[in-house]
């Protein structure tokens, strides 16, 4: 599919987007993705606003053009380009007549959220269906449609949220390991109070790393382990903070900064931080004395260190929105 698309690309644009369209919206179906990454999928692919609405079961998804999940906040206009889907309906929310790949977006995206829709509807979902768990997080669902998919996820009693750095929601037990690569995980609650943790995963999510020199870090965040710096999730312009805007221009200079702050702040002495950066102990001081130099802040006092983890995060925060 790959290959016919690139050579498609070379006659004629409109039809290979649509074979990565159809490629894209395929590989969904045989994952067995849930709802949201299938409005997600259309969002991204039509670089407009998607929404799916389901009357039924009063869910309401809606995600932005760069895959981010948003409140529905009016009806469908009259002119979007939409699909039904029996009890639910599936919109772009773009005006005017549809282009062909706008269509294809519609049609294969409709198509998959048939599939999951029929799923959750009719026989009893496999457990680990993706479409329960988002049924368990919406907050919008009727309490009881969230407890019947916690009976048929096995869960019972407390359960936790789960959200992956792909995008993709878990619900786990609360004695269950978490078991993934880069995840953001919100506290352990009842089974009807899943929404709450979920938004919580959504924030620990976005203080996951990857944990290379340039995005030091940890892959798994606890949002209970957070404490106050949860908080920095709401600053609406990290990037412009004059720390992070100093460390950016410090790092474009030297790329082992980022990774040499993440140690010497996350670690109880330098030697500790030379170990975990598998220098020696003066080969660190001499980083820490240029570093100093770059950012025009002292690290060898509380304050300075202090400063250097939230300059550290907030860029991370910018860097992941």
């Amino acid at each position: 599919m790959k290959d016919l698309a690139v050579r498609l690309a070379a006659l004629d644009a409109d039809a290979s987007a649509a074979v990565r369209v159809i490629a894209y919206f395929d590989g969904l179906v045989e994952a067995g993705a849930g709802l949201q990454s299938i409005v997600r999928g259309a969002a991204v692919l039509a670089g407009c606003p998607a929404r799916l609405d389901d009357t039924a079961r009063r869910v309401h998804i809606r995600m932005l053009p760069d895959g981010v999940a948003a409140p529905v906040a009016e009806p469908a206009a009259a002119d979007w380009p939409h699909l039904d889907l029996g009890t639910a309906g599936l919109w772009l929310e773009r005006s005017g007549t549809p282009g062909p790949v706008d269509a294809m977006v519609l049609e294969r995206a409709a198509g998959a959220a048939r599939t999951v829709l029929d799923r959750t509807r009719g026989r009893a979902p496999a457990a680990g269906d993706p479409a329960l768990a988002e049924l368990l997080v919406d907050a919008s669902a009727p309490p009881e449609s969230r407890l019947l998919a916690g009976r048929r996820l096995g869960l019972e009693g407390s359960a936790y949220a789960l959200v992956e750095h792909t995008g993709e929601v878990a619900v786990r037990a609360a004695t269950a390991d978490p078991a993934a690569n880069r995840a953001g995980i919100g506290p352990t609650v009842p089974v009807l109070e899943l929404p709450a943790s979920y938004r919580a995963a959504l924030i620990a999510v976005r203080f996951t790393a990857a944990g290379t020199d340039d995005d030091p870090g940890e892959p798994v965040v606890r949002h209970d382990e957070l404490g106050a710096l949860a908080v920095l999730a709401s600053v609406p312009d990290p990037g412009a903070v004059p720390d992070v805007l100093a460390l950016d221009q410090a790092a474009a200079t030297a790329p082992w900064l980022p990774a040499t702050l993440y140690a010497i702040t996350t670690t109880s002495s330098l030697r500790a931080a030379a170990t975990r950066l598998r220098l020696h102990h003066s080969s660190l001081q001499d980083r820490v004395t240029q570093a100093e130099h770059l950012l025009g802040w002292s690290l060898h006092d509380p304050h300075g260190l202090l400063r250097a983890r939230l300059a550290l995060t907030l860029r991370h925060l910018h860097r992941m929105h």
